[in-house]
């Protein structure tokens, strides 16, 4: 492979900056400039880390990478293809290869959903899969973050805070995605089952999560 291809996300020139606005008219008076200027190459299979003190802007740019934030400017090329400058329907196109566990994992939960809703929720949004494959899949998912699959019908206030986290990346990976971005995803959890969630979120996305015929969906595996 060529260095262009083995290159799976680049960001050149990133920025996103918000706007302060005062005055009666609120007009804009200044920005806070979140991120300014990043620039990187994550290759297939690395995994890059951004370390900084509270503020700098880490969430903002995982955000901002799967365009939940417009950017003010740069570039971000995603696979070859810069989705900065895609349309909605483009960009929803590109979503199922693009996932994020976020950092609270009470905030992200939908609480009037159970737990098997969440996890299939992008599968159904993407139309990926029938009924019944989807159900199985989530059991099988609900398992590999160390969960009993029985808890599916279950409400996220059931559930622990480290359980929720482990229910938001059984969602995250539902997808297979090629992109996975952790939003710091242990740093609300308990130091005794920290190392263990960062081993859930280690995974290879070229990896069969389940060899059973009856589990697998839509050519994801």
């Amino acid at each position: 492979m060529t260095a262009d291809a083995e290159t799976l996300v680049r960001a050149k020139n990133l920025k996103v900056h918000f706007p302060i606005h005062a005055g009666i008219f609120r007009r804009q008076v200044g920005a806070v400039k979140a991120v300014d200027g990043l620039n990187f190459d994550i290759k297939r299979g690395e995994t890059l880390g951004l370390v900084g003190e509270s503020g700098c802007g880490k969430s903002t740019a995982g955000r901002a990478m799967l365009r939940l934030y417009e950017l003010t400017d740069g570039q971000i090329d995603f696979e070859g293809v810069d989705i900065a400058g895609l349309s909605k329907n483009d960009l929803r196109e590109m979503r199922p290869r693009m996932q994020m566990i976020f950092q609270d994992p009470q905030a992200c939960l939908n609480p009037r959903m159970t737990v098997l809703d969440i996890i299939t929720e992008p599968l159904v949004i993407h139309n990926i899969g029938t009924h019944n494959t989807r159900i199985e899949l989530a059991k099988e998912l609900m398992e590999l973050v160390g969960l009993d699959a029985r808890y599916l019908q279950r409400y996220p206030h059931s559930f622990s805070g480290g359980q929720r986290q482990r229910i938001g990346i059984a969602r995250a990976l539902a997808l297979r995605p090629q992109l996975l971005i952790c939003d710091e995803p242990v740093s609300a959890l308990d130091v005794s089952i920290q190392a263990q969630i960062l081993n859930f979120v280690s995974y290879d996305p070229n990896t069969v999560i389940s060899s059973s015929p009856r589990c697998r969906i839509a050519g994801r595996g």
